[in-house]
């Protein structure tokens, strides 16, 4: 029997406007997707997919975006072709969608009750007290815990886990046909990536929605896919069951993205190179403030007594769930936050030093932080966010000098050298992060802080970046602190492991012996979670 699908898009082509023409950045793309299933839109950073479901609600910037051919069909009717009033009754009520970067979706302005409460006072005829009772069911619906307590918070109050939660609460509102759920895990560590997407699909199956499901994470297509999409330079170059593509890929394409993965060539540990930093007894604790004279309460302790060194010339992988202290232990290392306990730069005490007499240093201590939308400024040409750091710290340089340096740093991470006259909302996530690691590089460093340098990048780009990462620290011997919850990417990359829970650090060694013998069960828990080992453990990351 055939099934009529609930969303067809048909030779759908998105063009957008620049100086001297017009870019097509997908063209003739055709896809279905049925009632309850899941269709994946796989592909590598730019390939389009992420601009084909924005396609679906009309969410591309317009008029500046075009579609020179296509249909968008659902439930029958075309999408793109109608008014506003009717398209707004659809988004959010019949096809709703939960996007990349919670943190820049979600209004840093308005409760969280206030911005679930607006999808359901827009497309629901509930008032008054049972709006804020449908909200505390959602919340708890998607697992937030103790959800009454948490209609008051910001999104800032809440963990990168949180925070996706809440987006998908807000899509689920209204019970929802239709899921677009773009890139929905990829900042998220591995244990909490696993809760995720054993929610979508408990939902999906209780609420019997269809899902659009992109994604350059293949290991997750693997576990939540009925069907799949591989997208290259803007089309569809193979599609069908998951599980037959998986076995039997036939595009070249597709055997690519399944080969990619980055090849373990750490660089050595070097216990008789010189500490390039040090701290001993860390402590970085943020004060819990109640009632209107805002007293202290309490305190959250972030990093709580961390002692770690870091040689020259070697990479050391930090490891932990969200909420763990790995980014305010890096943060802390930099003197970008404060911290209590002695910290060491090249046997220099920095923990004292106030922001005048850290200046000189920052040349050599530079960071590339997780969520590249957020990092670069939206009113800054690429040239001129790569070359800002090095017009504070080389003022001397001409004005070829340093658009030369641009240059070459943007080619080391693999961007075209003419796009650096564009700004960070015309570029993908991916190239985005490679942006972020050309602005740090610019400059030279000896020692970089990686926060989740590769969470945004497709898995051939990965490769791509962890291979440019390791040539770097060969050619410049540098040091890099990398934090990840990628565990295959820290595997490939550091000498050595710190494993961080609840602030503090639970197990520490070199990297072989720490992923091969783990000693700890939350360890162990952590490893299976991300390798897909025996789960049996899998209960000791959540307590």
């Amino acid at each position: 029997m055939t099934v009529t699908p609930l969303l067809s898009v048909q030779d759908l082509s998105v063009a957008f406007r620049r100086e001297g023409g017009e870019a097509l950045a997908v063209d003739k793309v055709s896809f279905d997707v049925k009632p309850g299933e899941t269709v994946a839109l796989v592909g590598e950073s730019g390939s389009g997919k992420s601009v084909t479901a924005l396609s679906v609600l009309k969410l591309l910037p317009y008029p500046s975006a075009s579609h020179p051919s296509g249909r968008i069909l659902f439930k029958g009717r075309d999408l793109l072709q109608l008014p506003e009033p009717d398209l707004r009754a659809v988004r959010g009520n019949d096809v709703t969608m939960v996007f990349q970067e919670p943190m820049s979706s979600l209004n840093p302005l308005h409760t969280i009750e206030k911005q679930i409460g607006e999808m359901l006072l827009l497309h629901t005829s509930i008032t008054g007290r049972a709006v804020q009772a449908r909200i505390v069911e959602l919340l708890h619906e998607v697992g937030i815990p103790d959800p009454e307590s948490r209609l008051s918070a910001y999104p800032h109050q809440l963990s990168g886990g949180q925070r996706q939660r809440v987006m998908i609460a807000m899509a689920l509102a209204n019970e929802p046909d239709l899921l677009i759920a773009d890139e929905p895990t990829t900042a998220l560590d591995v244990t909490v990536q696993a809760q995720i997407l054993k929610l979508l699909k408990q939902l999906q199956a209780r609420l019997g929605m269809a899902m659009l499901f992109i994604t350059h994470d293949l290991g997750i297509v693997r576990k939540i896919a009925d069907r799949v999409c591989v997208m290259q330079k803007g089309r569809i170059v193979e599609q069908g069951e998951a599980e037959a593509t998986f076995r039997a890929p036939q595009h070249p394409y597709t055997q690519a993205l399944l080969r990619a993965e980055p090849k373990p060539d750490p660089a050595p540990a070097s216990p008789d190179a010189p500490v390039m930093v040090a701290a001993e007894d860390l402590k970085v604790h943020f004060p819990i403030k109640r009632g209107i004279m805002r007293r202290t309460i309490g305190h959250v302790k972030a990093v709580d007594g961390v002692s770690v060194s870091i040689h020259q010339g070697e990479t050391l992988g930090v490891v932990g769930e969200s909420g763990s202290g790995k980014t305010t232990l890096g943060l802390a290392l930099l003197r970008l936050i404060s911290s209590k306990g002695p910290i060491l730069f090249l046997g220099q005490r920095i923990d004292g030093l106030k922001s005048a007499g850290m200046r000189p240093l920052r040349r050599d201590m530079q960071v590339v932080f997780q969520d590249p939308y957020g990092a670069l400024s939206p009113r800054m040409s690429v040239e001129d966010i790569v070359g800002e750091g090095l017009a504070v710290h080389q003022k001397g340089l001409s004005p070829q000098d340093l658009e030369a340096r641009v240059i070459a740093a943007l080619t080391d991470v693999g961007l075209d050298p003419e796009s650096r006259h564009r700004y960070p909302h015309e570029f993908s996530g991916g190239q985005r992060q490679r942006i972020s690691i050309a602005r740090a590089m610019a400059l030279e460093p000896s020692f970089v802080v990686l926060d989740e340098p590769t969470s945004a990048l497709d898995m051939l780009v990965q490769a791509q970046i962890v291979d440019l990462l390791r040539a770097l620290q060969k050619k410049r011997n540098l040091t890099y602190m990398f934090i990840s919850h990628d565990l295959r990417v820290v595997s490939a990359l550091a000498s050595r492991i710190l494993v961080m829970r609840h602030g503090k650090v639970v197990e520490e060694g070199p990297a072989r012996d720490v992923f091969e013998r783990p000693r700890e069960d939350y360890t162990k828990a952590l490893f299976a979670a991300a390798f897909n080992l025996d789960t049996a453990h899998a209960g000791v990351v959540s307590q």
